[in-house]
Order: C-alpha cells, then sequence, then structure tokens
C-alpha cells in the first residue's frame, strides 16, 4: 500500500478501503429495445425469486452453480467469445460501507454501477427509487468479466447498487457456497496476476472479493497469503484487509506476524494494517511495537500511526519515545507523529520538547514542526525566544 507514506488522517486511508453492506433482492430491469434476448433466459420475476440484484441494460440468465462452482465458470468461460458477466451473492462481513463497484467503499448508497465503463462509473448515491438505505447490507455481489473465453476482470459491489451491464449478456449464479467462492477466487493469486495493472488487475479485484466473504475459509486464505515465501505485494495487501475487514481473527493474525515475521519492512506495515483496525487490541499491540520492536524502522512507523489514531494512550507512547527511545532517528519520527496529532494535543507537546528536550537534534525537529504548524501558539513561542 503505497498510501502509507503519505500524511493522511485514519478516516482518509480507511476511505481506499472496502466493507460491503446492502439489501435483499429487488425487481430485475431489463433495457428495452436491446439485442435479442439469450437463449435459456430467466423472466425478471424469475431471477428476483433468485435473488438477485438490480439489474438493467443486460440480456440476463440465471442458472445454478451445480455442484462446482470452478466448473461452471470453467464452462461459461469456455464458450465466451464476446465480453459478458457471470454474477452470484455471498454473505459479506459487517460494517456500515458500501462497495460501489469500483473496488473503493464510501459512506453513503451506490447508486447505479456501470460495468462497462473504467473503474465501475457511478450515477448517484441514492438507490434507483429515490430512497437512501439506512442498514448495511448483509450481501456482496461477486462479478466476472469474460472474454476471449477466459476471466479478465473481477469487481465485488453491494447488492443495493443498480447493475448497469453495458447491454452485455450477464449470467446470474445460485447456490453459489461461500467456501466454494472463496476457493475459487484464490486460483487467481497466483503467478503475476495479482500484481498486473495495480488496484484494476485481476487478482486485485479477487483479493478484495475473499477479504469481504463472511466466512472462515476467507481468514485461512489471508492467512496463507502473508506467509513470508509468498510475494510482498501480496502480503501487503493480505495485511491490509485483515485490519481492515476481517475483525478478531484479522487482529489475532496481526499481532502474530508483528511479533514473529522476519521481514521488519513487513512488520512496519504490519503497524499499518493495525491502524485501521476497529478491534480494541490493535492499538495496544501498536504501542507495544512501538516501545519493544528490534527495528528503529519498525518503531518508528508504529509511532507514526499511533499519531493517526491519536488518543491519549497514542500520546504517552510517542512522548515516551522521544524521551527514551536510543536512536536519535526514532525519536525524530516521534516528534513528526506528534506533528500529526489534533492541534489542541500536538502543538503543546512540540513547545514542551523544544524548550526543554536534551537532544538538540530533537528541538530543532520540534521547532521545524511547530514553524509548520500555523498556530498562534507556535508563533507566541518564536516571539519568546527571538526577545530573550
Amino acid at each position: 500500500m503505497r498510501g502509507e507514506r503519505t500524511i493522511t488522517t485514519r478516516r482518509r486511508i480507511v476511505g481506499f478501503a472496502l466493507i460491503v453492506a446492502g439489501i435483499g433482492c429487488a425487481t430485475v430491469q431489463l433495457a428495452s429495445g436491446g439485442d435479442p434476448v439469450r437463449s435459456g433466459q430467466t423472466s425478471p420475476a424469475a431471477a428476483q425469486m433468485a435473488d438477485a440484484p438490480r439489474i438493467e441494460n443486460a440480456k440476463l440468465e440465471t442458472r445454478t452453480a451445480g455442484s462446482s462452482l470452478e466448473a461452471t465458470i470453467r464452462e461459461l468461460a469456455g464458450r465466451a467469445d464476446q465480453p459478458e458477466w457471470i454474477g452470484y451473492n455471498v454473505s459479506t462481513v459487517g460494517g456500515e460501507h458500501s462497495v460501489c463497484c469500483n473496488n473503493n467503499w464510501s459512506d453513503g448508497n451506490c447508486g447505479t454501477c456501470r460495468l462497462e465503463k473504467e473503474n465501475g462509473q457511478l450515477t448517484g448515491t441514492k438507490r434507483a427509487d429515490g430512497s437512501v438505505k439506512l442498514e448495511g447490507t448483509r450481501q456482496l455481489v461477486v462479478l466476472y468479466r469474460l472474454e476471449a473465453k477466459k476471466v479478465v476482470k473481477i469487481r465485488v459491489a453491494s447488492d443495493d447498487c443498480m447493475l448497469d451491464a453495458g447491454g452485455l449478456p450477464l449470467v446470474w449464479l445460485t447456490g453459489v457456497k461461500a467456501a466454494e467462492s472463496v476457493a475459487q477466487l484464490a486460483t487467481y493469486m497466483r503467478g503475476s496476476e495479482f500484481e498486473d495493472r495495480g488496484d484494476h488487475g485481476i487478482g486485485n479485484g479477487a483479493l478484495t472479493a475473499i477479504a469481504l466473504h463472511a466466512d472462515g475459509s476467507a481468514d485461512q486464505a489471508l492467512e496463507a497469503f502473508v506467509k513470508p515465501e509468498q510475494r510482498e505485494g501480496l502480503r501487503r495487501q493480505a495485511a491490509f484487509w485483515m485490519g481492515a475487514a476481517r475483525g478478531k481473527a484479522g487482529l489475532a493474525a496481526l499481532q502474530l506476524m508483528a511479533k514473529t515475521d522476519p521481514s521488519s519492512d513487513m512488520r512496519a506495515h504490519v503497524a499499518f494494517a493495525l491502524s485501521v483496525s476497529h478491534e480494541a487490541g490493535a492499538l495496544d499491540e501498536m504501542i507495544r511495537m512501538a516501545h519493544d520492536d528490534a527495528s528503529s524502522h519498525v518503531r518508528g512507523q508504529a509511532l507514526f500511526w499511533l499519531a493517526q489514531k491519536a488518543g491519549k494512550k497514542a500520546v504517552g507512547t510517542i512522548t515516551g519515545a522521544i524521551e527514551n527511545d536510543p536512536d536519535t532517528d526514532v525519536k525524530k519520527k516521534a516528534v513528526f507523529a506528534l506533528s500529526q496529532l489534533p492541534k489542541e494535543e500536538g502543538v503543546p507537546k512540540l513547545i514542551e520538547v523544544a524548550q526543554t528536550n536534551h537532544n538538540a537534534e530533537v528541538r530543532k525537529q520540534a521547532m521545524f514542526w511547530l514553524g509548520q504548524s500555523n498556530d498562534p501558539r507556535a508563533l507566541q513561542f518564536f516571539e519568546k525566544i527571538l526577545t530573550q
């Protein structure tokens, strides 16, 4: 996650994330005046009975996933000379956010998700009937785009989104088991597929979908993805989702990584993943890392993300590092962390460090960040120094 090097608030960071919410089935709408309906297509009423989301501008067919999701997708891909979509839903992790088809989550509700637009362009933040959905959804829509007889893209959406298939065929599968879905999605994490096209690559879409399944098999898959022998990009993304979406199971896995992972770069990233967790123990683990990790880089990163999380516990750990950490670079990072706190907490602490710390480099760092704060108290402090 390249964004961890930027200065952001915790909520803005979490804004890159996705936690799904949705409603039950709604009326399926087919595009009027489109191409002839595909053989075997069900009626809109039948699609509604099959728990399909609201779909428009599609040549819709529903069918059972059968005894093997992998075999069904392979069969459909084998006949897909032209672009088409496959979709199904599974139970999702809890939360009040919506996935609006473009692999980002938002606090609003989805409008129309246009599958054939780059990044899943949306229109509006209300449901098609004009109402705003107040409760989180329980279903995640998983979408596979087929072309040239293979899967070329994977997207997820909340089932309160209206899906616009751009006039293409869309096969809606019923009876998909969550564990089987996770196993199928995991096949796209192999080789170079995960790194291809960055956030819009097929592997990234598959990982996002796995992370949002409300099934224990998703925790097992993510734990496999963070093992030291896996590619670094996959490890980092999987660790992020452990913090953002996997609750207590994710926290337990991150705590183990924080204590045992052989890579200091990875442990530093774990501090970031802990910062987006809502579990109570995440803050305590970040504090432990800031105190005890053998790597000054990890301690510094833990201090930085503690500042983003803020709170009285974080302030005490940051000021403690300034006073007690043996590494001057870590002390300087802790001063920077003070500058990231809310000004009512950070500015007085920076002034205190600038006045009293015994390390000249640390005092200089505190004065630099006071100068960047544009706070009246910092100006008064500098005036006092200059007039003495």
